[in-house]
């Protein structure tokens, strides 16, 4: 490489990004898109390969979407994949799990629908306990190679699963099993452990405007 090249790579690892410097010509924009291109390839001949623990979180809509697009991907790599969701109810039948009925892809509601609205708190407590031991199944049966504990990150958030617990598991998981989670309100242990972590911000909302749930686009 170029020592030009390795002066950018500096500014690679700050975060820089010549899309988003105004200053630049669209000559020099271009130069340093292809030194950023190179620098990563370089990066990528000692990349280590891992299983990885990603979080999808904030506010904003398309947290469990993602997720689910990256299953269907993994899916047709050949991965072996599974979701289970801790908030839906097991009775659900929405697009996801009726599109993963035609795919043989697993989908496993856990819950009782939306605990904050939710008659029996209790019961949500219990149902979320009985939904990791299954996952806890899951992921140490070695039968799989993805896996989505969607909307995940309330039942932390509550105190209903101890950290340490998911923690211990995840940790005892198969070499290279990648893990997705989902959810608003991740606690900051599950931020500090994962790879990978993403965050959705509500700029706007159909809602507002007195647009309706939709088929298709939330259920």
């Amino acid at each position: 490489m170029t020592e030009e090249e390795l002066e950018h790579n500096e500014e690679i690892e700050e975060g820089y990004d010549p899309e988003e410097d105004v200053e630049l010509s669209e000559e020099e924009r271009l130069k340093r898109q292809r030194a950023s291109h190179a620098a990563r390839r370089e990066r990528a001949k000692s990349a280590k390969k891992k299983g990885l623990v990603i979080l999808n979180t904030g506010k904003g809509k398309g947290k469990t979407t993602a997720a689910l697009g990256l299953l269907f991907r993994a899916w047709g790599q050949g991965l072996r994949v599974c979701m289970l969701q801790f908030i839906k109810a097991r009775t659900a039948n929405w697009g996801e799990e009726k599109a993963a009925r035609k795919a043989g892809i697993e989908i496993h509601p856990l819950g009782d629908g939306f605990t904050w609205l939710s008659k029996d708190i209790e019961k949500d407590k219990e149902l979320a306990r009985q939904g990791w031991e299954i996952c806890k199944l899951k992921i140490l049966s070695g039968d799989y190679d993805l896996i989505v504990l969607d909307e995940m990150t309330y039942v932390l958030k509550y105190g209903w699963l101890a950290w340490e617990e998911v923690h211990q598991v995840l940790e005892q998981r198969p070499e290279g099993m990648h893990i997705v989670i989902t959810g608003r309100y991740a606690i900051p242990e599950l931020i500090e452990y994962a790879d990978t972590v993403s965050e959705i911000t509500d700029i706007k909302h159909h809602y507002d405007a007195g647009v309706k749930a939709q088929k298709g686009i939330e259920f």
